[in-house]
């Protein structure tokens, strides 16, 4: 059989071959495990480094320390096995091998272990259970995540419906590595068993369920994706007022052609009715910020005047949001860096000409900005002519 291997990453003397060394890299105490592993393979640009190790958290803690690298720990952390390591600006997390001892959907208990195929057998899918040396980089694969990477499957590690019901939150993971990693259609079997425990998924916390939401939503193209969760029903306990995926799919295409990069949350407002109070609504019940629930209800408005003005209205952002849900992708790539002016009136301005102090001042500020924003931001000469016009119809002139 052919060995695969990864770039190792680690070099004499710098900080992580000082991790791999003090966690008995050499004896196969320590490995690279997971997304790390299974991004490279795939030439992927890794985003997180994390490790596995033999070690118990405190002796892997003790031994980080002694090595003179920085750490942080918690005290949840220390109870899952798990330690941050500061290597270079980052943090590497290493965990010690787990195998769950008792899990409700949303929490597992975990026991400690020495044995790297146990700790595998935990992970959810076949592409996440990958290790690698961290000296040689050769690839070890206990289930068949070598040719499930290979043939573009997703596939849950075992019996498909046990692992959703160890954790809930599997079903939406299983449709966001089915839309970044998967091709063609997704696995049957884990299919099947995500439709068959879709209720599962009212027994989390809407927190989880948006952040999951938003991430399989914001991979270059979810629309088959979300086609297939339609279908099997996958949205009717949490989120039923997504019911089709025309927008999303001519959204998908407008920030293709404009060359603005995906976006979890505007791809959300594709999917939900233009209606102002149902977004506003979903929003909540996400418990989304402040911030995003409005970036959302903007997102479902109309606008009959210039792109400039709708930013300046409503910002760059939310004005491309719109553009883009419009079908407009010229005016959104030109929004989308277009350099949003600075009013220059004051309200001490209008007292200078006259006005004054009151609710007066603000009244007619609001109107020469309006008429300003009309005239495509006029410059100084015609905003001085409109100041004045609106200061001589304040004094009743």
């Amino acid at each position: 059989m052919t060995t695969v291997t990864v770039p190792p990453l680690v070099e004499d003397g710098d900080a992580l071959a000082a991790l791999v060394t003090a966690l008995d890299g050499r004896a196969d105490g320590a490995r690279y495990i997971g997304g790390w592993v299974r991004d490279t393979l795939l030439g992927l640009d890794p985003q997180d480094i994390d490790v596995a190790t033999r070690l118990a958290p405190q002796e892997a803690l003790r031994r980080a320390k002694t090595a003179g690298l920085g750490t942080w720990t918690t005290p949840s952390g220390l109870a899952h096995g798990t330690i941050g390591v500061l290597i270079g600006g980052r943090t590497i997390e290493v965990t010690t091998l787990r195998r769950d001892v008792a899990t409700d959907g949303r929490h597992a208990t975990v026991a400690f272990t020495e044995d790297w195929r146990e700790d595998a057998a935990r992970r959810d899918f076949t592409i996440n259970a990958l290790s690698a040396d961290p000296l040689t980089g050769a690839v070890r694969d206990y289930f068949g995540g070598l040719d499930d990477l290979a043939a573009g499957a997703v596939r849950f590690i075992g019996n498909a419906e046990q692992r959703i019901a160890e954790d809930h939150l599997r079903i939406l993971r299983f449709f966001r590595f089915h839309a970044r990693f998967g091709r063609g259609a997704p696995d049957p079997a884990s299919y099947a068993a995500c439709v068959a425990r879709a209720k599962d998924l009212m027994a989390l916390s809407r927190e989880r369920i948006a952040v999951e939401l938003l991430k399989l939503l914001g991979v270059a193209d979810p629309v088959a994706t979300v086609d297939a969760m339609l279908e099997g029903g996958l949205f009717v306990p949490v989120l039923p007022e997504i019911t089709a995926t025309d927008r999303l799919a001519a959204l998908v295409a407008c920030e293709t052609a404009a060359g603005i990069a995906p976006d979890g949350l505007r791809r959300l407002a594709a999917l939900l009715p233009i209606a102002a109070n149902v977004v506003d609504g979903v929003g909540g019940r996400l418990r989304l910020s402040k911030a995003e629930r409005k970036r959302l209800v903007l997102a479902t408005g109309f606008t009959d005047g210039s792109p400039e003005a709708l930013a300046y209205e409503i910002g760059t952002e939310s004005a491309v949001d719109r553009l883009l849900l419009k079908g407009d992708a010229e005016a959104a790539r030109h929004i989308a860096v277009w350099p949003r002016p600075r009013f220059p009136l004051t309200g001490g301005d209008l007292i200078a000409m006259g006005l004054t102090p009151g609710p007066i001042v603000a009244t007619t500020l609001h109107a020469i900005e309006r008429q300003w924003v009309a005239a495509r931001f006029a410059k100084t000469e015609a905003l001085d002519a409109i100041a004045r016009a609106e200061v001589a119809k304040a004094l009743g002139g």
